[in-house]
């Protein structure tokens, strides 16, 4: 185990089984460090700079106007919360949403802390077709009408928006 060095930026933790060259480091006898210390690198993303995320947004946002909405939808899906009826949706229709849509479902989510009926299933409060066309109705606005300059602008001010932005890829028609 490696100690903390004291750091002032964010720090993202990255699991992998990949190791680097600081941790054969440890292993090797008379090194400096010990088996107890750490060694913390400030997060690859800072690094990146203001036209790579913009690059990146255009590609993400270019990417999701090509991902056709369903228009069948004739399953009842019950939930107890947006994201988890965004979780069920993404499964059954084996399709990401958009990082704004997921960002406002987390959202809805946290307005219900401190409601009477915060407990209540939301698919008792809200029938759950209706749940999952707003859902459907705010990702095609999503996808087809932001701006990949608003979303760059987005992602440089959220810490972590890669905690958004579904890894789920479908296959695009061609």
């Amino acid at each position: 185990m490696k100690e903390s060095v004291p750091w002032s930026g964010q720090v993202d933790v990255i699991l992998s089984d990949e190791s680097s060259a600081s941790d054969a480091e440890d292993d090797v006898p008379g090194s400096k460090q010990s088996n107890n210390s750490i060694a913390i690198d400030p997060p690859a993303e800072e690094n990146i700079s203001r036209d790579e995320v913009s690059r990146r947004a255009k590609m993400y946002q270019d990417y999701m106007k090509q991902i056709p909405i369903p228009t069948q939808r004739g399953s009842v899906i019950p939930f107890t919360s947006w994201t988890g009826l965004a979780k069920s949706i993404k499964l059954l229709y084996g399709q990401p949403l958009h990082y704004l849509t997921n960002s406002l479902l987390k959202e809805w989510d946290k307005m219900r802390f401190g409601e009477d009926d915060e407990d209540k299933p939301l698919d008792m409060v809200i029938h759950p077709c209706k749940a999952e066309a707003s859902i459907w109705l705010i990702e095609e606005v999503h996808r087809l009408t932001t701006s990949h300059h608003h979303l760059a602008k987005l992602w440089l001010a959220d810490p972590m928006p890669h905690a958004n932005i579904d890894p789920i890829l479908p296959k695009l028609r061609s």
